[in-house]
């Protein structure tokens, strides 16, 4: 039997890693009209459903017949955690979330917009400058001496931007790395099994503000710890005048900025519900009857 070079277990090595990183997705390639080469594609895109969903979604309905007017303001990160490479540590978006986990409480919200009035800004100021137009003609009433004339224009008499009862603030105020740590690692002679177990925190804090009132109507603060694993096994020897180093393991980890949207969408559910006055208990019970129901089928 001939000796295995170097390069032919390099080769061979490269050839079972690669098909062991690709063992659990499906992943093609496919041909795209204007692209010279093929695109890799794995999984699709898919609307982000998380397990507050369901939540979100009974807590609307219960308040179809008296919707509540809500604005969001700015939720911002507090927690001063960035690195030079990565950058920002957790999400700068958390004002985007908490308007989407209103979202998904629609009809039982109506939403007002408040976090980015630029575009809506500008056409005001054209509209008051009489600048702004439809491609239409419109008719202006005049004065008493005066007839109703058509102009190019939209007139504007005020009153088209509708008042929020309420508005959400806050901001992302903890990000705590391995609050706790435990493992088990075993060796003999350079070979055996390792295992690990990590747990980091974040939490943030809300508050539901009245907007003519400016009264601090509910605050929220939620925690939300996030589990991470790594197993794995080593060897590690020299074979005559080779070199043998082999590792194959698992590694996984909550998605931390997924962790900062759920912790949002709670703290959307308990603002929400003090000021509605509607016990959001129901929708979270019957959220838990139903995925017993799935998980026993």
């Amino acid at each position: 039997m001939k000796k295995i070079t170097n390069v032919s277990a390099a080769l061979i090595g490269l050839t079972f890693l690669s098909g062991c990183i690709t063992l659990g997705h499906a992943i093609t390639s496919e041909d795209v009209p204007g692209q010279p080469a093929a695109v890799m594609y794995s999984s699709p895109v898919s609307d982000h459903v998380t397990p507050l969903n369901s939540v979100l979604i009974c807590l609307g309905q219960a308040l179809a017949n008296r919707p509540v007017s809500v604005a969001v303001g700015d939720v911002r990160d507090y927690t001063g955690k960035s690195t030079s490479d990565d950058g920002m540590a957790v999400t700068q978006g958390a004002a985007l979330m908490a308007y989407s986990a209103l979202g998904k409480m629609q009809p039982g919200v109506q939403i007002h917009e408040r976090f980015d009035t630029r575009i809506a800004d500008a056409e005001l100021a054209y509209i008051k400058n009489r600048q702004l137009g439809d491609g239409a003609m419109h008719e202006v009433p005049g004065s008493d001496a005066e007839i109703d004339a058509e102009v190019p224009w939209k007139p504007y008499f005020g009153g088209t931007v509708l008042q929020s009862d309420y508005y959400i603030v806050g901001g992302i105020t903890e990000l705590n790395y391995n609050i706790r740590t435990r493992g088990a690692e075993a060796q003999v002679n350079q070979v055996g099994p390792k295992a690990r177990e990590y747990v980091m925190n974040i939490a943030v804090d809300l508050r539901i503000v009245g907007t003519q009132s400016l009264r601090v109507y509910k605050t929220a603060t939620i925690q939300k710890q996030l589990v991470g694993y790594e197993v794995g096994f080593d060897v590690f020897r020299f074979l005559n005048s080779d070199l043998l180093d082999f590792n194959a393991g698992a590694k996984s980890q909550e998605p931390l900025q997924l962790g900062v949207r759920m912790a949002v969408e709670e703290g959307v559910i308990q603002l929400i519900s003090a000021v509605a006055k509607v016990d959001a208990s129901k929708c979270r019970n019957d959220t838990k009857d139903t995925l017993q129901k799935v998980r026993t089928k």
